[in-house]
């Protein structure tokens, strides 16, 4: 029942510090002056905004605030410590960001740019990672999910790429492998971008299984084909599962029944640990899941860390650029964190049709030809 478990979700208005904006000024270099003429040449100077804006988590926690879920509570995050960040990036990466602090610049053509008050909300960000997992393993909660941005799962260890400046996720499992000795984390991935950062960080380590849905290349960043599948020590530990852009609930549900499921079973982790991009709603124009789809797929995530891992769930929020679709899947989520009954999807459009036969069930149950009443010649 909806209550009966105690999740987590940390918000901290530091992350609301990320907002580049064109309209003020770039640090000036050739990739500035790329993108600006780039910009300039699509109309775009002096529309464009960062679709990576604060009004994405802010959507949800209103939501979550007008329409609570039973069994959830909020707490602010931390920041991470520049020895945390370095379990999984480089200290000359590290530090290269921190000189960015109080500055606005671009950092990859894709559109990965800071503000001024970026790389502190990129610290809470990972930090919160952190706190999430200590809380699990505490047991001050069953389940957590951070509502954190700038999101992760594009950054690797050397470089900022699709609005990610650090690898949240990869952090938050890094910490848990040296902090709780975890010997086996499971990382999924259900944002509609493959998640080539966390990827890369884990490609050779086999402490770590990584399961990752995604519409297919040539679709951003490229990477996640099916053969793809980790190298030297952490082969086969990379399970890529690349998708048309029509899939939906059904397809991906299989995946997750009979790809992660087994995958699961014979990892047997200690912790299960989400990547929790909401555009695969078809409202993001990705992939074609429904908010029934998010439930269902939740309730899978729920019963692997239920079986194998006492219940350790955490969730990081990566994609998902509609705020109202994001602040609802959010929401679908957090009921089936916190005790509520899966869903059980349709095809799209069966819902209506079952309405529709209800409607029209008795309209053609009269007795009589329909066609006695006709006048004939």
């Amino acid at each position: 029942m909806i209550g009966d478990r105690n999740v987590l979700v940390i918000y901290d208005e530091r992350m609301l510090g990320h907002r580049p904006e064109a309209q003020e000024p770039f640090l000036p270099s050739r990739l500035n002056k790329r993108l600006k003429g780039l910009l300039e040449g699509l109309g775009l100077q002096a529309t464009w905004s960062y679709p990576e804006h604060p009004g994405r988590i802010t959507a949800v926690y209103e939501l979550l605030q007008s329409q609570p879920v039973p069994g959830v509570r909020f707490e602010p995050g931390v920041a991470a410590t520049e020895a945390q960040l370095a379990s999984v990036h480089t200290l000359s990466y590290i530090r290269d960001i921190y000189e960015l602090r109080g500055k606005q610049a671009w950092l990859d053509i894709d559109t990965t740019a800071v503000s001024a008050g970026s790389v502190e909300a990129a610290e809470v960000a990972a930090g919160s990672g952190i706190a999430a997992v200590d809380a699990v393993f505490e047991k001050r909660a069953d389940a957590a999910f951070v509502l954190c941005r700038p999101p992760g799962h594009h950054a690797n260890a050397v470089r900022a790429r699709g609005f990610c400046l650090f690898n949240n996720i990869a952090v938050a499992a890094a910490h848990a492998e040296s902090r709780w000795d975890c010997e086996r984390i499971l990382i999924i991935d259900w944002d509609a971008h493959h998640g080539n950062g966390t990827q890369d960080i884990f490609t050779a380590n086999s402490s770590v299984l990584f399961f990752d849905t995604h519409r297919a290349a040539p679709f951003y960043p490229g990477t996640g084909d099916l053969t793809e599948t980790g190298e030297g020590l952490g082969e086969g530990t990379t399970i890529n599962v690349p998708l048309p852009e029509q899939t939906g609930d059904r397809a991906i549900l299989k995946a997750f029944n009979e790809i992660l499921v087994p995958a699961a079973e014979w990892f047997k982790p200690d912790l299960v640990l989400v990547s929790a991009g909401m555009d695969a709603h078809y409202t993001e124009l990705c992939l074609n899941m429904s908010f029934n789809g998010f439930s269902a797929m939740t309730g899978v995530v729920q019963q692997i860390a239920d079986r194998y891992c006492d219940g350790r769930l955490v969730m990081m929020l990566e994609g998902g650029y509609n705020p109202a679709t994001l602040a609802q899947a959010t929401r679908t989520v957090l009921e089936v964190m916190a005790g509520a009954e899966p869903a059980t999807p349709d095809d799209p459009g069966m819902p209506e049709v079952a309405h529709a036969i209800d409607y029209h069930r008795d309209a053609f149950q009269e007795a009589g030809d329909p066609g006695d009443d006709r006048d004939t010649p």
